[in-house]
Order: structure tokens, then sequence, then C-alpha cells
């Protein structure tokens, strides 16, 4: 992989788990609105701003995909999904656990098997 294509699925590891929070965050403000389900979606601003994010980061995968196979892309997507419960962790006070820990340490180690088989 060319030194542009790391860099380009790293930012998108980064990026999609910054919409799994912005999701969370529109759940949490569902939560203080009322009324029926229509008038809360319309209303709920962060959700919006999650769909107009998760809209972009489609933008950037629909682009790795033209430059890197997918399944070297989706090593790095898997990763990203490392980073969600670690945001959950710093956004939201979640509690994760040593054992969820020790799934993604392996799932860390699963990219660098799959990155390094694809020399630059």
């Amino acid at each position: 992989m060319s030194p542009k294509d790391v860099l380009l699925c790293s930012a998108f590891a980064v990026v999609m788990p910054a919409g799994q929070v912005m999701f969370k965050w529109a759940a949490v403000y569902n939560e203080k609105l009322s009324g029926p389900v229509l008038k809360r979606l319309f209303s709920n601003y962060p959700l919006m701003g999650a769909g107009v994010w998760y809209a972009m980061t489609a933008l950037l995968w629909f682009y790795i995909l033209t430059r890197v196979p997918l399944s070297t892309a989706y090593a790095f997507a898997l990763v990203g999904a490392c980073l969600v419960p670690a945001m959950g962790w710093l956004v939201f006070k979640e509690q994760p656990s040593w054992t969820m820990g020790a799934g993604y340490l392996l799932i860390f180690a699963g990219l660098f098997l799959v990155v390094g088989r694809h020399p630059a």
C-alpha cells in the first residue's frame, strides 16, 4: 500500500467511529424530546448531523475502494470499530471490559497481518 492509501484508510478508521458517537449523542438527545416519532426525528439535530457525516464518510469509502482492494480496506474499517468502545468510554463514560480490550488487540494484530502482506 502506498503511504497515501494507508493515510486514507486510517482516516476512514477514525471518521466512521466518530459517526457512531454522533448517533449515540442523537439517541441521548432524543430522550429529551417529546411528541410523535416523526416530530422527534425532524427536530433531532444531532441525528441530522450524523446522517450528513455518514453520507460524507460513504463518499470517502467509495474513493478508498477505487484505490485499495476491499479486503485490505475493510481491515482498517474493523480497526476503526475498535475505536468505538474507547470513544464510548471517553465521551459517555461507558465501562469496557478486559475481554473486550483483548479482543480488540487481536483485531489490531490482524490489521498488521493483512497490511503486511501487501508490499508498498
